[in-house]
């Protein structure tokens, strides 16, 4: 039996939006009055050849084993030199060396610190402070060694006093011409004649300004303490800072491992992290 055809039923179209979104650009294509949509990243990193790859570790072990070889050098250095002072001192036969088929490294060392801590200890009794007096009027009646004695006595008792101020304080000084500043060490204030002959009643330091990149040498002159900028520094940062120049600035820990992240990155090829986004407040 024929089934009866079906009423098409008629469908009534969708109104157009009222604000139809705009079409999206092509990555790359110029746009008017919107951002350029961001190319998409295809997740590659830069290889890094194997010649750059040789050359970073390369200069890493030169950072890590150059400091270390000038360290034991200098300290193999020291100790010999202290060894060939004292050992020849010491008869033969209290040596281990003369019974030993090797010679022992450090034993002139340990003899000498023994030997200064206990003249040190003799020296602060009464005995001994008597021996030392007598023995420091000896040495004032004679004509050349007197002057050399109590100058380096006292340069001694200054540079190691546990509470002298003298180069424990480091500090700026307009020189050599006004704008520019020099680090300074300050060494101690101006004796009365000194200070009588510059200003009465006034009060001037003495400075030291050492030479880049040798400490050793430099200039000495008295200043107002006014004119002196002091800075929180450490006597052992500053000096390293003169010696290399500017390029070693003071220890920052934070800095450092900074530092040995980006090698080791640079090493593996990987890109620098991203700084973290600032928060800021409405």
């Amino acid at each position: 039996m024929p089934f009866p055809p079906a009423e098409s039923a008629s469908v009534a179209p969708r109104p157009p939006p009222a604000n139809p979104p705009p079409p999206l650009p092509l990555p790359g294509a110029p746009t008017l009055g919107m951002p350029p949509l961001p190319e998409p990243d295809s997740g590659a990193r830069p290889r890094v050849s194997a010649r750059g790859r040789l050359r970073t570790y390369f200069l890493t072990g030169i950072i890590v084993s150059g400091p270390l070889a000038i360290t034991i050098y200098l300290t193999w250095w020291f100790i010999s030199l202290i060894d060939g002072w004292v050992k020849p001192l010491v008869p033969a036969s209290y040596l281990p060396d003369h019974y030993l088929p090797f010679s022992i490294p450090g034993l002139g060392l340990v003899i000498a610190f023994v030997a200064v801590t206990l003249l040190g200890f003799l020296t602060a009794n009464l005995v001994g402070r008597s021996v030392v007096e007598f023995g420091e009027v000896l040495l004032a009646r004679t004509p050349v060694i007197s002057g050399l004695y109590k100058g380096l006595r006292q340069i001694f008792e200054t540079l190691f006093s546990a509470n002298g101020t003298s180069f424990r304080t480091v500090g700026l000084v307009e020189f050599p011409v006004k704008g520019t500043w020099s680090v300074v060490f300050l060494s101690a204030p101006a004796a009365p004649d000194v200070q009588n002959a510059l200003a009465p009643g006034g009060d001037h330091v003495g400075v030291f300004l050492p030479c880049a990149p040798n400490p050793t040498t430099g200039f000495f002159f008295y200043l107002p303490r006014a004119d002196i900028v002091e800075i929180a520094m450490s006597v052992d940062d500053a000096a390293k800072l003169v010696m290399s120049a500017g390029v070693i600035q003071p220890d920052d820990p934070h800095a450092r491992i900074q530092a040995m992240a980006a090698t080791l990155r640079a090493a593996r090829g990987e890109d620098a992290p991203a700084p973290a986004p600032q928060r800021t407040e409405a």
